[in-house]
């Protein structure tokens, strides 16, 4: 089988598994493979380490542009905390020395907080 026929099928299936489970459980799921990532950049080589602060900054730069969005129908107040958050990690992420440890924290703080439906 070609390329081009395990995509398609990897699409699919994709988009199957995606039709069962709520927005939630697919953003946990986003949250989760960050959370993996930063683990193994933890305790990994360098280009690792920088896969993984690569997968966050843009998850969290993905976060706060969604929570900065006028239509987002979160509360404001939330959206403002969450706002926050995106920060913090943005910052941390940038920083010479990354706090691994803080950074996965907060993404396994926010996907256990997805995964409460």
């Amino acid at each position: 089988m070609n390329n081009l026929g395990t995509v398609r099928r990897a699409e699919r299936a994709y988009a199957a598994a995606s039709a069962t489970r709520s927005l939630r459980a697919q953003e946990a799921e986003v949250f989760a493979r960050v959370i993996a990532s930063l683990r193994l950049g933890a305790r990994g080589s360098s280009a690792d380490r920088v896969r993984a602060l690569a997968d966050t900054a843009l998850l969290w730069s993905s976060v706060l542009d969604q929570v900065r969005d006028p239509a987002n129908q979160l509360p404001e107040r939330l959206r403002a905390m969450i706002a926050s958050i995106a920060m913090a990690v943005q910052r941390e992420v940038a920083v010479p020395q990354p706090n691994f440890d803080f950074l996965i924290e907060v993404n396994e703080n926010i996907a256990a907080g997805l995964a409460d439906d």
